[in-house]
């Protein structure tokens, strides 16, 4: 231990590459599966992606503006030392491939869920100050999917935990679960992440911390490392006593930037833009998306996409609440249920 803490606390990175492999190679790898050939990765392509002067990326290491502010096109998190550290790199590849390989058929999926949202993404990380590259995350979350759920009951694009949501006053109930909300969950989400980096000091601490918790990331460096500099470094020296998908998290997430980034050169299509348009109406009482649909000559599939925070195919019944219909579908929606003075009716 006092050998480990050493380490850390000098941030050495001959030190910390010298115990040998590091746990956190995703399984599919270790095991000779996807990413075992990597000579097959482009690597150049990948670091050139990676680095924030990157034209892939469109994000420039500029230090500031000619008057001194903030570069708006800076990207912190791209902008880590830990991209001149051969064991990142390493890790960084291996997930390259992965993406490249094992999750193939749905891959595309995630692409086009993504043109879906990346507006709404990009507008909420641009007003909190928040690297640009973070509208990946999703991608490794949830392939963008509002209504994923994983095994530990973290639910939608930015898979929140419920206690989490509560912190945000996101509403989590048995009729709507507003972490499938696109809105709301990517607002709490820049809040909660902003939250972090103020936290840890360092963007890899932080994603570390939006994995696994704040306070088990806090007892890790508190056991391991308490004396160390907050800094990405220091997520790579505490990375052994990490969860594995948590050790596996940041460069998981690297891996995904220059694969979604730059989707042609990795043996994807780039997807049509489909943005997530709707015009908003306000419903009354328990209404069905069938109900819906037939109002505004849609199907109930395309209401259930517009509102997936509305769980059981039905807005709650005891309040009102806005709807989203497809565009141009609201004048046809209020008519058909002028008769009922807004109302939806309870089918």
């Amino acid at each position: 231990m006092a050998l480990m803490a050493a380490a850390v606390a000098s941030l050495t990175y001959g030190l910390i590459g010298a115990r040998g492999s590091v746990p956190g190679t995703p399984t599919a790898l270790a095991s000779g599966g996807p990413g075992a050939a990597m000579s097959d990765v482009d690597v150049s392509s990948a670091m050139t992606a990676l680095r924030p002067e990157g034209t892939v990326l469109a994000v420039t290491a500029d230090a500031g503006s000619e008057d001194g502010e903030p570069s708006p096109f800076r990207d912190e998190l791209l902008e880590t030392p830990m991209l001149t550290h051969p064991d990142f790199i390493s890790e960084v590849r291996r997930w390259v491939r992965f993406w490249e390989t094992a999750p193939a058929r749905w891959f595309p999926d995630y692409l086009e869920r993504m043109t879906w949202f990346e507006e709404i993404v990009d507008t909420t990380l641009a007003a909190h100050d928040l690297p640009w590259s973070l509208r990946y995350l999703p991608v490794i979350e949830s392939g963008y999917s509002p209504t994923a759920v994983s095994s530990a009951q973290a639910v939608g694009m930015w898979q929140f935990m419920a206690h989490t949501a509560g912190d945000f006053d996101i509403e989590v109930g048995r009729l709507v679960d507003d972490r499938r909300d696109p809105y709301i969950s990517t607002a709490a989400a820049a809040d909660f992440l902003q939250r972090l980096r103020a936290d840890f000091g360092s963007w890899f601490l932080a994603l570390a911390a939006y994995n696994a918790g704040p306070d088990r990331i806090r007892r890790i460096i508190e056991r391991h490392a308490p004396d160390a500099e907050r800094s990405d470094a220091l997520y790579w020296a505490i990375r052994p006593f990490l969860p594995k998908e948590t050790a596996d998290f940041v460069p998981n997430l690297f891996g995904a930037i220059i694969v979604a980034s730059d989707p042609e050169a990795h043996g994807y299509e780039r997807p049509e833009p489909l943005p997530f348009a709707f015009d908003e109406v306000q419903v009354r009482g328990r209404m069905t998306f069938e109900a819906a649909a037939l109002a505004t000559g849609a199907t109930a599939g395309e209401i259930a996409r517009l509102n997936p925070e509305y769980l059981q195919g039905a807005t709650p019944g005891d309040r009102v609440v806005t709807v989203r219909v497809p565009p141009g579908r609201a004048e046809a929606f209020r008519a058909y249920f002028a008769r009922a003075d807004g109302a939806g009716p309870d089918r």
